[in-house]
């Protein structure tokens, strides 16, 4: 059985507007993605290290869930790609997210 979840998502990504573009093209992308090359929403997060010297500065995969009222509720800092999708799926059903 799939899961739906009343959910809505979205990537950051420090790479260009059009590096973003070209990845979501080739990958068929279906969800809206946020370039910030300047790295500000980055490093608001924490998810760059802020003593990594610029060349180093590497945006980490970490996936962050935000309540309704705009509070995050959970941070999964240790994100494996090749269970990403179940792992979310946990981590909602976990915070007693609706499903649709």
């Amino acid at each position: 059985m799939i899961r739906k979840f009343d959910v809505q998502y979205f990537m950051i990504s420090v790479d260009t507007l059009a590096d973003n573009k070209a990845f979501a093209e080739k990958e068929h992308a279906d969800f809206p993605m946020l370039a910030n090359p300047d790295k500000k929403v980055a490093m608001a997060y924490g998810v760059i290290a802020p003593d990594a010297p610029p060349e180093r500065q590497f945006a980490r995969r970490w996936t962050f869930y935000i309540d309704p009222t705009g509070k995050i509720a959970a941070i999964d800092r240790a994100v494996k790609p090749a269970t990403s999708g179940q792992d979310i799926v946990s981590k909602l059903e976990e915070l007693k997210v609706p499903t649709k």
